[in-house]
């Protein structure tokens, strides 16, 4: 009888969980990827309107660490990643001031999302498919989605998901990984967006400045899509996303009202500046809630979990709340799933 190579399955396509199955893909293990979304990407996806796309999650990405590095220079490599903004601008007692850390920083091209989807490139992924059980049998698991489906035989499970989420998933069958992810809290952001009839300025800086931030308010940056890499000629799109404590306070409230709210708040900011601006006119206006925008902490010990009967959790609520340390989480991950099990050096399976 000829065995067959064990087979995986990723619950969550965002950057960690695209990342765990392209380390096995690329090892040359079966791995199939599951998400609830219409596509990939997750916090790093993108939104079409009808005149340009927005990011209203995650807007840009660092490299520190050497692994993360060579995966960024493969991207830029590869056109779906460039240098972006160069600086970042704070409004400081009346006027707005350049602030540059050193720290190169990257985004998408031409939208962030095109990131998530060269990650996904050739792997199985089922979206629009959200997994609301598994099943043990023998030393096999099972996914059942919403529609009753059966998806498997799995030789391990990983999921990539917030772990208040995770949780559910995995406490009939690990309850000490679902007590791990209940010390992993996860914070709210309300993410607004509005497309402007005019540009935006920002007496005393450049014309073309990429993002602004705040120390303090309802908003906590404000981003211009208009210069990023890819979208010269664009629209006035402008993402604003807010202060979790504040998002946390309006969780409940009505999209629209959020927009309104920030768009004023960012309003009253322009008007301090000397001398003052204003908004331009709003044409199109939302707002979108991430229940589980960034962890609220991060869970102690190694940068993800994996049990002997092959349950997994990877994340940047296991490692750190940026999108290298989401991405490390599942590339770690997806290295340890391909040491437990091994594949023949040729390829070739015993009899």
């Amino acid at each position: 009888m000829t065995s067959t190579p064990p087979s995986h399955a990723v619950i969550g396509a965002g950057i960690a969980g695209l990342a765990c199955a392209r380390a096995l893909a690329d090892a040359g293990h079966d791995v199939t990827v599951f998400d609830k979304g219409r596509g990939p990407g997750g916090r790093m996806s993108s939104r079409r309107l009808e005149d340009g796309a927005i990011e209203l999650g995650a807007q840009s990405f660092r490299a520190a660490h050497p692994a993360f590095r060579e995966q960024v220079a493969a991207w830029v490599q590869a056109g779906v990643a460039a240098p972006w903004p160069d600086a970042l601008w704070r409004l400081e007692a009346g006027r707005a001031a350049r602030r540059a850390d050193g720290h190169p920083r990257y985004t998408g091209t031409p939208r962030m999302s095109a990131v998530t989807r060269q990650l996904a490139r050739g792997l199985p992924l089922h979206t629009g498919t959200r997994i609301v059980s598994l099943a043990r049998a023998g030393n096999d698991w099972r996914l059942i989605d919403e529609r009753g489906t059966t998806h498997g035989p799995f030789a391990t499970v990983s999921l990539a998901l917030p772990a208040p989420q995770a949780e559910g998933l995995i406490a009939p069958h690990a309850p000490e990984l679902a007590s791990e992810c209940r010390q992993v809290p996860q914070r709210a952001c309300w993410a607004a967006w509005a497309r402007l009839e005019a540009p935006l300025t920002l007496p005393g800086a450049e014309a073309n400045w990429p993002l602004l931030q705040f120390d303090a308010g309802p908003l906590k940056r404000v981003v211009r899509h208009r210069t990023k890499p890819g979208r010269g000629g664009a629209p006035e799109l402008i993402t604003l996303l807010a202060d979790l404590d504040w998002s946390e306070r309006r969780l409940e409230d009505a999209p629209d009202a959020v927009a309104v709210d920030l768009l004023g708040a960012l309003n009253d900011a322009l008007e301090t500046l000397r001398p003052a601006a204003s908004l331009p006119a709003v044409q199109a206006r939302g707002a979108h809630r991430w229940r589980y925008a960034e962890p609220g902490a991060v869970a102690p010990g190694h940068d993800h979990r994996l049990t002997d009967a092959g349950l997994a959790l990877c994340g940047d609520g296991w490692r750190g709340g940026r999108i290298e340390d989401a991405w490390l989480s599942g590339h770690h991950l997806g290295e340890a799933l391909c040491h437990r099990h091994p594949l023949p050096d040729h390829g070739d399976f015993p009899t």
